[in-house]
């Protein structure tokens, strides 16, 4: 299933995508939040949807694209987890997940304006996969256990402010925490829907000009190894997101570091999790 959520700031209606139309889960649910994920919320719009209870969302097509989660209690992002992102930037390959906070609230939709900081000259792009976490998970056993943990999958623009983040006392959320700074969606996707998580093609441009084309297939520590590692340190609430890392081809690992201005727009995809595209503007 796809889940989305349509609608103005704040009054977004929880949806359903399914074979090309948009059905109005408010039957169901007024809130894609980790309650309803952790009480069998998708069960039960599945259940739904096959007795044909769902009323088509007029005009969808016209509305807004929310991100498809409600504000989860926190986003946990793992950094340098792609081979060739970590040289890039000149660091060591991790023997652990590195791993750091961002602030929940940087959430917006997948086509929504995002700000660029008053004093920023460092503003960068990251094409992400994000896992939503769909049950508390606590001291998980082992990576397999990792699946029953899963609410499903979605594109996530990790956007990053380079001299705040490595500049400015050494804290990496400062950089990433930014107003705005986590276009998510366009939607929630189950995982019955991705044949494999491991070999998802992630592409990203910036005014047309590719800058990004890799794949989870390249990840220092997979989907399942990075849940089960996250759990041992903290637990993973239902509606929680998990930022997994991003491919080479940054702003900051490239010759002229050609950083994101007023009027830059990014544009990015993920195999199976659909498409993005925000512009970018000044705070």
């Amino acid at each position: 299933m796809k889940i989305t959520r349509l609608g103005p700031v704040g009054a977004e209606v929880p949806a359903l995508l399914h074979e090309g139309d948009h059905y109005d889960l408010r039957a169901v649910t007024d809130r894609v939040d980790g309650a309803f994920l952790a009480g069998g919320g998708l069960d039960r719009v599945a259940a739904a949807l096959a007795a044909g209870s769902l009323p088509v969302l007029a005009g969808a097509a016209d509305l807004r694209v929310g991100a498809p989660i409600d504000q989860p209690t926190k986003i946990v992002c793992v950094g340098l987890n792609y081979r060739e992102h970590a040289e890039e930037t000149g660091a060591a390959i991790p023997a652990e997940p590195v791993v750091f906070m961002k602030d929940p609230s940087t959430i917006v939709g997948a086509f929504d304006d995002v700000l660029i900081p008053r004093t920023s000259v460092k503003t960068d792009w990251e094409v992400e996969l994000g896992v939503v976490i769909g049950r508390d998970a606590r001291y998980l056993a082992s990576p397999a256990a990792a699946a029953d943990h899963i609410a499903g999958y979605v594109l996530s623009h990790d956007v990053s402010e380079r001299e705040f983040q490595l500049e400015r006392g050494g804290q990496w959320d400062k950089g990433k925490s930014c107003e705005t700074f986590n276009p998510l969606g366009p939607w929630l996707v189950t995982p019955d829907e991705i044949a494999d998580v491991g070999a998802l093609g992630m592409r990203l441009s910036v005014n047309g000009v590719a800058r990004q084309n890799g794949s989870t297939a390249t990840m220092i520590f997979d989907v399942p190894y990075v849940v089960w590692y996250l759990s041992q340190f903290m637990v993973l609430r239902a509606g929680d997101l998990i930022n997994t890392g991003t491919p080479a081809g940054v702003a900051l690992g490239i010759e002229g570091n050609p950083y994101l201005r007023a009027g830059d727009v990014v544009e990015l995809e993920i195999d199976g999790l659909g498409r993005a595209r925000q512009r970018f503007v000044q705070a």
